[in-house]
């Protein structure tokens, strides 16, 4: 692959196109209130498309390059989907070097879907380097803008049982009076993922915090009795 990654883009870009529905484009682009247009490619699709052209062996830094070029010269919003596909590429699940990554595409971004997919790339941090990454989300966690917030609050979803519970308390408690939706629904979404596998912990939390209603709905959503 070329270093600065023209010719993966170019590929991408023409089997997005080749992909295209122009017929689901203007609905995609209401629901998910974006300035920025689509193609009308499902995001299951687009990874699929960027999984089938990524060589097995190509540079990681030739990777991280071309997913910050697509990404920043994104004409269309799965281009963007396409530019964060490319970071679960096997050479670059895990990697430190991901951090500046990760925190250009959710301060550009801003928004949920690029946010919340993001953290997926967060959670192998957690497990590939636990202490730098809570580190990293407890300082996250306060940060002016509210999709860094986000993110740091909902970065060990899917772990179940891994999940650090002392951290996941630590980003949220600065969050609980934070008005705004997307917060509060991230609160409530965490803690309800944790609840599968600890109910009692998210529990007692529950009732010795002032979460705010939806956060509170959201996170006993399933527990029993409550």
């Amino acid at each position: 692959m070329d270093a600065d990654g023209t010719e993966l883009i170019a590929v991408i870009r023409h089997r997005l196109r080749g992909a295209a529905d122009p017929s689901r484009a203007a609905g995609q682009q209401a629901y998910m209130k974006s300035e920025m247009p689509f193609l009308g490619v499902g995001v299951p699709e687009v990874r699929r498309i960027t999984r089938t052209v990524l060589q097995p062996d190509a540079d990681v830094d030739h990777l991280r390059t071309a997913a910050l070029a697509l990404w920043d010269e994104a004409t269309h919003r799965e281009e963007r989907y396409a530019a964060m596909a490319i970071l679960d590429a096997r050479q670059l699940r895990g990697s430190w070097t991901l951090v500046p990554v990760i925190e250009h595409m959710v301060r550009t971004g801003r928004w949920w879907d690029y946010t919340d997919e993001l953290s997926h790339r967060l959670a192998d941090l957690h497990d590939a380097f636990p202490a730098e990454t809570a580190s990293l989300v407890r300082e996250w966690s306060t940060d002016d803008d509210m999709w860094m917030r986000r993110i740091a609050i909902i970065s060990q979803l899917g772990r179940r049982d891994r999940v650090d519970a002392e951290l996941l308390a630590s980003v949220i408690d600065p969050n609980l009076s934070d008005p705004q939706f997307f917060v509060r629904k991230a609160i409530g979404w965490a803690l309800r993922e944790y609840a599968r596998v600890a109910p009692d912990w998210v529990s007692e939390y529950a009732a010795t915090h002032a979460l705010s209603p939806l956060s509170r709905r959201e996170a006993l959503k399933h527990l029993p009795g409550v």
